[in-house]
């Protein structure tokens, strides 16, 4: 396979987290290309509010560590290190016949960077690279779609209409005859659940609205007062898929009441893992590509509510990690 030879300057600049809440640029070096390798130059990376955040502030917990350890990481938990998983640019050396393709790596955040051709997934032409940033949430939209094993026809409710909670209620909404329900704190959301075809309503509303017996609950608001609601509302003998992932923080489940006279099912989700519904046929580049595919629905460009040119990062992401951060996703431009 032939190899373009890299004579340019093997420099690059990354975003390091070098103690709580405060980021700054690195330089970075960049080895020669081996075989089996492409260099990228970056065009955008998303970054991810709900674990960048706890990475952010010091929150990995000790014991997971090592299961959080994103593919390209440099640096431990908690400081300093190099991290991020939302990244898309286009192949600028390498083997021939990938010259100039777009691709979705999960690579932190850093201007130009190199990696093994099998990390590396091509971007469908009918995706623009800034919507691809959203590839590693739709994936593990996909995968908790999969572990809750709705289908047609079903009563769905999604609590927490981040991006993640908005992805996976538009993958439900696509089911025929499903009527699916997003409960969040934030009124702005109403406009982009209407975009998807699903209903949305105020968490303060949602309880009046009287029971709601539903077959299938997702779980994605990263809050006791969401993972209550979600047991609260769902119907007998109904699955509650948790999305959230809490980092160190000790979190209250109301498993009283009725919990156990339901005979609900609490269901972790964690995209670290193929869902074991699809394990022996599915793998993980099979899955990314798939979420990359989704993507093609431009309704998908109104999750993306910020952009950041790469330079300015390190000043903006104690506001875009913020606890009351608005909007949904943060993509930095290259």
């Amino acid at each position: 396979m032939p190899i373009v030879a890299n004579n340019e300057n093997g420099r690059a600049r990354a975003l390091w987290i070098e103690r709580p809440r405060h980021a700054a640029l690195r330089s970075a070096s960049l080895d020669a290309l081996g075989a089996g390798e492409a260099r990228v130059a970056m065009l955008w990376s998303g970054v991810s509010r709900g674990t960048e955040r706890l990475v952010f502030e010091g929150r990995i917990p000790a014991s997971q560590a090592k299961s959080m350890r994103a593919p390209f990481q440099e640096g431990d938990f908690s400081f300093p290190v190099k991290y991020g998983y939302c990244a898309v640019g286009r192949v600028d050396a390498g083997p021939v016949e990938w010259r100039g393709k777009t691709v979705f790596c999960l690579h932190p955040h850093q201007d130009r960077f190199i990696a093994p051709l099998d990390m590396l997934r091509p971007v469908p032409e009918n995706v623009p690279p800034r919507r691809a940033t959203l590839a590693a949430n739709m994936e593990t939209a996909l995968n908790a779609l999969w572990d809750s094993s709705a289908g047609p026809g079903d009563k769905i409710v999604v609590i927490g209409a981040g991006v993640v909670g908005l992805l996976v209620a538009a993958l439900c909404a696509g089911l025929p005859g499903a009527d699916v329900w997003i409960v969040d704190i934030d009124d702005s959301r109403r406009e982009i659940a209407a975009l998807f075809g699903v209903r949305f309503v105020a968490a303060a509303d949602f309880a009046s609205l009287g029971e709601h017996d539903a077959d299938i609950v997702l779980h994605a608001s990263a809050t006791s007062g969401g993972l209550a609601l979600a047991l609260g509302c769902a119907g007998l003998e109904a699955g509650i898929v948790e999305m959230s992932w809490y980092g160190e923080a000790a979190v209250a489940a109301p498993l009283g009441e009725a919990f156990h006279a339901k005979r609900l099912r609490l269901i972790s989700s964690q995209v670290g893992q193929v869902s074991p519904s699809r394990r022996p046929r599915w793998n993980f580049a099979r899955r990314l590509d798939k979420a990359l595919e989704l993507l093609a629905d431009p309704r998908y460009d109104a999750l993306i509510t910020d952009e950041v040119e790469f330079e300015n990062a390190p000043r903006e992401l104690p506001r875009i990690l913020g606890p009351a951060a608005k909007g949904l996703a943060t993509v930095l431009r290259y």
